[in-house]
């Protein structure tokens, strides 16, 4: 029955049969058996995927690298990245090389993007260095990501149509991915990307999954445009815009995936979901814009810990099932809905820095990406040490949260 289930996911897929051939393995073969297979029937523990989950959040995902870093000089590299906005450029950098290149190309985007303005002197009074700083980026956008973009100048009102109705232009960004982003390696699905992009009429998020589809720079883009500061982008001729104004957090892409597969998921946030009571109209816009991008990746977290707990209650129940009954196409179907996946969620929070404030993810200066690539290394390599998802779990736990101590 496996068997028969992969073939029908292959056949409708329109990928070449070298490229199916490539990812089949890694997604369907002793998943599938186990999402299809009758209670009882156990998984290897070499069947557990890595995961690197990563939010949107523009300049901070400097702490994104950092923590992939870690990961990388530890030995460990995802076997699938998910991303929505910064994060889905940082997951095309790392799937779309070779391990040994990741951290070159991503050293190459991050050196390419950073700015730093002549503002020292205004460091003197305490908030306007970052303030001035963040005005020049308004003012000029980042080398090799985003321009001004002219249109604008025609006013908020102007008929210009969704690929020109924005502040600024990604042209740019689409030469800088060209250029380090090897998209035929990534079409191989060696290492499986998925990147989240909104669709602009129908509000709908779609999961743009190089398992399924020959991924290129538009959809990375499109998962990054965000309105109305970056303009549509089209995607089989439809507009999608930043996938972070539905859904910041896509950890739902990983527990909802099928098959259900073992996995060791790294959830890397960087924005503050709890934060104190704001003093100011300044703090305020900053607080609002935390809770905002957090995007309420505790809530999603434990509504999964439930279902998959359920789909735990059912397996034990189906293998109650006498085994005359079990064979039953019902009894099949019923059976299917359980599964005794473990899904370890390893909680990875960028902390607050000093003099941070709402324009927070537009700080491209030296100082900012290497203070926040620093503090992802630091974490990440603290969390490694510990490895708590070694540790012996409950039979009926189905996801399990670690966070750092």
């Amino acid at each position: 029955m496996a068997r028969t289930e992969a073939a029908r996911t292959q056949a409708r897929r329109s990928r070449p049969a070298r490229r199916q051939a490539a990812a089949a393995p890694r997604a369907h073969g002793a998943a599938a058996q186990m999402s299809l297979a009758m209670p009882g029937a156990e998984t290897s523990p070499a069947t557990r995927q890595t995961v690197l989950v990563l939010q949107g959040g523009g300049a901070l995902g400097a702490y994104q690298v950092g923590v992939y870093q870690a990961l990388h000089e530890r030995g460990i590299e995802p076997d699938w990245v998910i991303g929505t906005s910064i994060g889905a450029i940082n997951g095309a950098l790392i799937a779309g090389n070779p391990p040994e290149r990741r951290m070159q190309r991503l050293h190459a985007f991050w050196d390419a993007v950073q700015h730093a303005a002549p503002t020292h002197g205004l460091r003197l009074w305490p908030g306007l260095g970052n303030f001035f700083d963040n005005l020049h980026t308004v003012s000029r956008g980042i080398p090799n990501f985003f321009a001004p973009n002219p249109a604008a100048w025609a006013g908020t009102q102007a008929q210009v149509g969704v690929e020109s109705a924005s502040y600024y232009l990604t042209a740019p960004l689409h030469a800088t991915l060209s250029s380090l982003v090897d998209f035929d390696l990534l079409a191989q699905c060696r290492t499986r990307l998925t990147v989240g992009a909104v669709h602009v009429r129908s509000g709908r998020m779609r999961y743009f999954d190089s398992r399924d589809e020959h991924l290129c720079a538009e959809h990375v883009m499109a998962s990054g445009a965000l309105p109305p500061a970056f303009p549509a982008i089209r995607v089989g001729g439809e507009p999608y815009w930043d996938g972070g104004i539905y859904s910041n957090t896509p950890i739902e892409a990983v527990l909802d995936d099928k098959p259900r597969r073992n996995s060791l998921i790294f959830a890397v946030s960087m924005w503050q979901p709890t934060g104190p009571e704001p003093e100011s109209i300044w703090q305020v816009m900053g607080r609002q814009k935390d809770i905002q991008y957090a995007s309420r990746a505790d809530s999603h977290i434990e509504r999964q810990k439930q279902i998959h707990h359920l789909r735990h209650i059912i397996r034990q129940l189906a293998k109650q099932v006498p085994p005359a009954q079990r064979d039953s196409p019902e009894m099949r179907e019923l059976a299917s809905w359980g599964c005794h996946t473990t899904m370890h969620v390893v909680r990875l929070q960028a902390p607050l820095l000093d003099g941070e404030d709402h324009t927070k993810d537009i700080d491209f200066t030296p100082t900012g990406v290497r203070a926040r690539w620093q503090s992802g290394y630091a974490d990440a390599l603290r969390m490694i040490d510990r490895a708590p998802w070694t540790a012996p779990v409950e039979a009926m736990e189905g996801v399990v949260v670690h966070r750092a101590v």
